[in-house]
């Protein structure tokens, strides 16, 4: 093959019909992105785009609705103790996973019940 992957463009979560508050709260308040604005073309089917450096997050509104809690988006982190400390004072619950040789990880659900992995190789 002569092309290969540079890297993941973005990934795309579902969440309910008229939860983008709701996403915008979590993602920026708590995850820490910034909202992006989406295409003019792609508003009227609602949901919200979030960046942080070169992870992207596009929310997209799914009727009916079923969260992802087996597939999922994995954020490598710089600090993964800082962040567990973050999420504790923001009273978001996250579950350890000491699994993966060489790999400190936890997992973390939005409000819509989608499995996130925030990841430090160690």
């Amino acid at each position: 093959m002569s092309f290969f992957y540079k890297a993941i463009d973005h990934v795309q979560l579902a969440a309910p019909k008229g939860s983008e508050d709701l996403a915008r709260d979590f993602y920026q308040n708590i995850l820490g992105f910034e909202e992006v604005e989406k295409p003019e073309l792609l508003k009227k089917n609602g949901g919200v785009w979030f960046s942080s450096g070169v992870c992207h997050v596009h929310i997209g509104i799914d009727d009916p609705f079923t969260p992802a809690k087996k597939a999922h988006p994995a954020f490598e982190v710089n600090d993964i103790e800082a962040f567990k400390k973050h999420l504790a004072l923001k009273k978001v619950t996250f579950v350890e996973d000491d699994r993966i040789p060489g790999v400190k990880r936890f997992h973390v659900f939005d409000p819509f019940g989608n499995r996130i992995e925030i990841v430090q190789k160690v």
